[in-house]
């Protein structure tokens, strides 16, 4: 322990992880270095395993984590069978998290499976002949799929294919591609012009631009259009769906990352907890006290629950999430394997949405014939539990539910000031494009570079 280090990093969670690799292979460079090697890093976590809340529980550690003492249920079979995500998240086939793993190279520490389909949830009031009620529907992730989609009528389904046409086609730099639409017009004035319905905002806003609220409509088209087309260009590229996911559950992520920084001599230590930060006379990061010894660096990196004791982070929210056992698939889903399921907030008078991850043993993370499924969305109200009820009414009967609700932390300081830097507590959102750009934000504000992302020029191993 009595060692310096250029970087401490406190946690190993998928974002910690992802930062001591991209440090121990890109390391912080001062003026005049040329082929700097990677940094000297030492990363903890005060568990016994590695991923920290981004961890993949066994069935053992499943039980411990939320019903400590109680016994597994033997139906459920042996441990290597299971691999339940604490936060469950799909990785977009051509968003910047694959980017960042083709990039670091840990792509190949992983193997991936795409997810069969999105489903989008949807609520008709009825009428005179029709009894209100709420259904899923597949999310068309093409203009050709639009026009067999069952979440629109016959005209509405002509007048989204063109829409879904318009977008993939469109091109910020060219005006003969953006049908006297510019990138600054306000989104909604574009739906306007395409005469859409208000459901059909909703599913696209939604489930395709993956928005967690209708702001985008006030806002420039430009983002959202963007986002659209990463959803477009993420579908077909590794199956037949914009999602992929890890065999074996996203510990893998932060494992892949780990092997990473090891490779470049990182050192790591489990069941090892901080009792303090120390810092020099000027309020620059020094080093740790661990188990009455120390060591020191020049950064630090820390997950949120290493600081809150010294109220360097503030919470925005709760977020709840409830892992469920099904013995079934999900009704209406054409019995998938794996699948995405949003609710948007207005289609249950929420003010968020609510996501359902769901998946079987086809990728690992469960014994045949058994399925996980994980809601999670932003707590609204002191009951939480009762919030995600229409979740639960989707999903149908379950063998087994574990819940935890917790806060969403963000760093007080935002410009890292004394070279502490935190990271964000992981969303509710069932993607990491949001989680990847808090990572490449930090990494480019420690090493004062941009993260080229750009794997046509990569010039390292």
């Amino acid at each position: 322990m009595n060692t310096e280090y250029d970087v401490i990093v406190l946690g190993t969670g998928l974002k910690e992880c992802m930062l001591a690799g991209l440090l121990a292979k890109f390391p912080k460079k001062t003026e005049g270095e040329a082929n700097k090697e990677g940094a000297k890093i030492l990363q903890l976590d005060r568990n016994g395993y590695y991923g920290s809340d981004s961890a993949s529980l066994n069935l053992t550690n499943l039980w411990k984590h939320f019903r400590p003492g109680a016994e597994v249920p033997k139906q459920y079979g042996e441990n290597r069978d299971w691999n339940v995500d604490l936060i469950p998240k799909y990785i977009m086939a051509n968003g910047s998290l694959v980017k960042l793993l083709l990039k670091t190279n840990v792509s190949q520490y992983l193997e991936w499976k795409a997810v069969d389909g999105t489903f989008v949830y949807q609520f008709d009031k009825g009428g005179i002949f029709s009894k209100a009620k709420g259904a899923i529907h597949k999310v068309p992730a093409t203009a050709s799929e639009a026009l067999k989609s069952d979440l629109m009528g016959m005209i509405e389904k002509t007048r989204c294919k063109s829409f879904f046409q318009f977008i993939q086609d469109y091109e910020m730099d060219n005006p003969k591609t953006q049908n006297n639409l510019p990138p600054t017009t306000i989104f909604k004035d574009v739906t306007k012009k395409y005469k859409l319905e208000p459901n059909t905002i909703d599913f696209i806003g939604h489930a395709v631009a993956l928005y967690t609220n209708d702001d985008f409509l006030e806002k420039p088209a430009k983002v959202t259009i963007e986002k659209m087309q990463l959803y477009f260009n993420s579908f077909g590229r590794y199956g037949n769906s914009p999602f992929i996911y890890p065999v074996w559950g996203l510990s893998g992520l932060a494992e892949g990352f780990s092997r990473l920084c090891a490779l470049y001599g990182g050192t790591y230590m489990l069941n090892r907890d901080i009792e303090e930060i120390l810092y020099d006379e000027n309020g620059n990061f020094r080093g740790i006290k661990s188990q009455g010894e120390e060591a020191y660096g020049k950064i630090l990196i820390t997950e949120p629950s290493y600081v809150q004791k010294w109220n360097k982070v503030k919470s925005i929210g709760k977020v709840i999430r409830r892992i469920c056992i099904l013995d079934h698939p999900i009704p209406k889903t054409n019995d998938v394997a794996s699948c995405q399921i949003i609710l948007p907030q207005k289609q249950i008078n929420r003010n968020n949405d609510i996501f359902i991850a769901v998946l079987n043993f086809t990728h690992c993370v469960c014994k045949k014939g058994y399925y996980l499924a994980i809601i999670s969305t932003m707590a609204e109200t002191d009951n939480p539990v009762e919030e995600i009820r229409p979740a639960m009414d989707v999903i149908g009967p379950v063998l087994e539910q574990f819940d935890k609700i917790s806060d969403i932390y963000h760093p007080i300081d935002t410009s890292f000031k004394g070279n502490v830097y935190i990271t964000s507590s992981f969303d509710p959102q069932s993607h990491f494009e949001n989680d990847t750009d808090n990572v490449i934000e930090i990494y480019e504000k420690i090493t004062g570079a941009k993260l080229d992302l750009n794997l046509e020029e990569e010039g390292e191993d």
